[in-house]
């Protein structure tokens, strides 16, 4: 096997590899401490594993709106909400089966992205982002001034009639990663499949430049729509596995919050990289989880004022890491990593570390470093 087709496969094989590694960690006696709370295979370790894997499913779905086409979304989560609350009205109401009822999630947060996105494509830039913004604000506030039907404040419960056994409870924690896996790798397929269409490259090339697509007769509207659709529904699939792993949703799953806590999933791991988009949605959601224990330490309550009060509050140990990274690591931890690796096969070839040329090729970004 040659160089090039070396070079081509060897994502996918590691890929391959790695979810195989995931898949395994339920039978495996594995500790990290400090990262998890016990061994791979306990309950509470596979409940934030699983959780990682959901929101790295959206973060992908973000990535492909943001880093793919270019738009920048502020009610992103209103599409996570649409698949949680979808599912958890129709298990309750219609009293359909898990599989039916994850089909009509699905189908509503279609409807849902469909008549918001083209609503919100009608303008571009900032003016996009408060569309997409109100959107969401509005959903928000449905969903909690309906008591009777999403819980209101208090959120929305599992129904578990329709949902079978081994999805239900504590003892089948191993089962529901296993479920929040499977909708990273179908996420990550969608986005994969969506980059490298037709329809993936008008939308890149719209993101660049508009008006020269639309002169050479294209139509990038309704390309951008497309994709905003598909991260949508992939969205709301992410949502359908958050409900079923948390037994139930709360009004936080559509609100702009969220939206801005998967910016900076996105940005943490660096935006336009499917793996970055990965990284960043664990390693967000490991470090949310974990400084909340941290501050509850004895050690962190015995420290003085100074210290005891910034450190016991993880959204601001969260927010002054996000600074550190957009001042050291401008281009997230894929796009540094990404640049290393240009820059030492640069030197490798012996190639010029200045000037236009090296300018030139390190602006190239490869399809498969992505």
């Amino acid at each position: 096997m040659n160089a090039t087709n070396r070079n081509r496969w060897l994502p996918g094989g590691v890929g391959v590899v790695l979810v195989t590694v995931l898949a395994l960690l339920p039978m495996l006696n594995l500790s990290l401490p400090g990262i998890l709370p016990g061994a791979t295979y306990t309950p509470g370790s596979l409940a934030l594993m699983s959780l990682c894997m959901v929101f790295a499913a959206l973060a992908l779905s973000y990535n492909l709106l943001l880093g793919t086409a270019g738009m920048l979304s502020f009610g992103h989560a209103l599409y996570f909400g649409a698949g949680a609350y979808g599912l958890g009205i129709v298990l309750e109401a219609a009293r359909l089966p898990l599989v039916p009822g994850i089909f009509v999630a699905l189908l509503g947060g279609l409807v849902i992205a469909v008549v918001t996105g083209a609503v919100a494509m009608r303008v571009n830039g900032i003016p996009f982002a408060m569309v997409t913004l109100a959107f969401a604000q509005a959903g928000s506030v449905l969903v909690r001034r309906n008591q009777a039907i999403t819980g209101g404040e208090e959120g929305l419960s599992l129904h578990t009639e329709g949902v079978p056994d081994w999805l239900v409870g504590v003892v089948n924690t191993r089962n529901l990663y296993w479920i929040s896996l499977a909708v990273v790798v179908i996420v990550y397929l969608i986005v994969l499949w969506v980059d490298r269409s037709r329809l993936g490259h008008l939308a890149a090339a719209a993101r660049e430049n508009d008006l020269r697509v639309r002169v050479l007769g294209l139509q990038p509207t309704r390309a951008k729509l497309i994709v905003f659709v598909i991260a949508a529904l992939c969205a709301s699939l992410a949502g359908i596995a958050y409900l079923l792993l948390q037994s139930g949703t709360q009004p936080t799953a559509v609100s702009a919050d969220l939206t801005i806590t998967v910016l900076v999933m996105v940005v943490l791991g660096g935006v336009g990289f499917r793996w970055g988009a990965i990284l960043g949605g664990v390693l967000y959601t490991i470090l949310d989880q974990r400084l909340t224990v941290l501050a509850r330490a004895e050690g962190i309550q015995q420290l003085p004022d100074v210290l005891r009060v910034p450190l016991s509050e993880p959204l601001f140990i969260l927010g002054v890491l996000f600074i550190l990274v957009v001042m050291f690591l401008p281009g997230g931890i894929a796009g540094t990593v990404d640049s290393w690796v240009r820059r030492r096969r640069r030197r490798g070839r012996g190639a010029p570390e200045s000037g236009l040329a090296a300018m030139d090729e390190a602006e190239q970004v490869p399809e498969m470093a992505r």
